[in-house]
């Protein structure tokens, strides 16, 4: 799979937000684990200081979250990372994906750059109409709906794989029915404080299987709309 973006050169960034800024990145998740290349390439490739307020760009390529407003946060690259490459393991190969929270679009424009068909949803109408101009700058053909994330996307489902940005006690029964078979999905489950990173898979008969990759901290899962 190959980067679809059509980046103009100004979004390539220079000085803290250059491609050697990013190449350390890549780096430091390669040391913390990270494995496959593609993943790799499409988090070099995306400009994540596009993804942050201006004030923030010179901190873009740390490896940490960063507030994007209204209580939430961009994840840290190495958790985007991981959860990215839980999709493609065991020789998963994903056409559709589904993202629960697009927040700053970071994560579905990763999604996007590795060629998968992607569907996110933000319940923060600011939030996503911020993230919607970034794909159109981007040239990211993204599908994105204003809605309460935890009832997914059902028009669109199955899907091979679903994403989950926040985190919640429990998974949702109506991500989990849109999980195609065969499919995976990963999300934070856990309390406000703390939460396992679970990658479930889903095989023939309908069984889901459960894997543990990490401790993690997200923002919550919450109900409803905004704005």
């Amino acid at each position: 799979m190959t980067a679809r973006m059509h980046l103009q050169p100004a979004a390539l960034g220079l000085g803290m937000t250059g491609q050697r800024v990013r190449d350390r990145l890549i780096e430091r998740l390669r040391e913390n684990g990270i494995r496959d290349e593609r993943v790799l390439n499409a988090i070099r490739t995306v400009p994540r200081h596009l993804f942050v307020d201006e004030a923030l760009a010179a901190r873009a390529y740390e490896d940490n979250a960063l507030p994007i407003g209204h209580g939430q946060t961009i994840s840290q690259p190495w958790v985007v990372a991981k959860m990215t490459e839980s999709l493609f393991l065991d020789g998963a190969q994903p056409k559709r994906v589904l993202e629960v929270g697009t927040g700053s679009g970071y994560q579905a424009a990763v999604l996007a750059a590795l060629g998968l068909e992607v569907h996110t949803v933000e319940r923060i109408g600011d939030l996503l109409r911020i993230a919607r101009k970034r794909f159109r700058t981007l040239g990211l053909n993204v599908r994105s709906k204003h809605d309460d994330g935890r009832i997914g996307w059902p028009e669109h489902a199955p899907f091979d794989a679903i994403v989950v940005t926040a985190g919640a006690p429990v998974l949702e029964d109506a991500l989990v029915a849109q999980l195609a078979s065969g499919g995976t999905l990963v999300a934070p489950v856990g309390g406000a404080n703390a939460q396992g990173l679970l990658m479930l898979r889903k095989d023939a008969d309908g069984k889901v299987q459960e894997r543990n990759l990490a401790q993690v901290v997200f923002v919550p899962l919450l109900s409803g709309t905004v704005g």
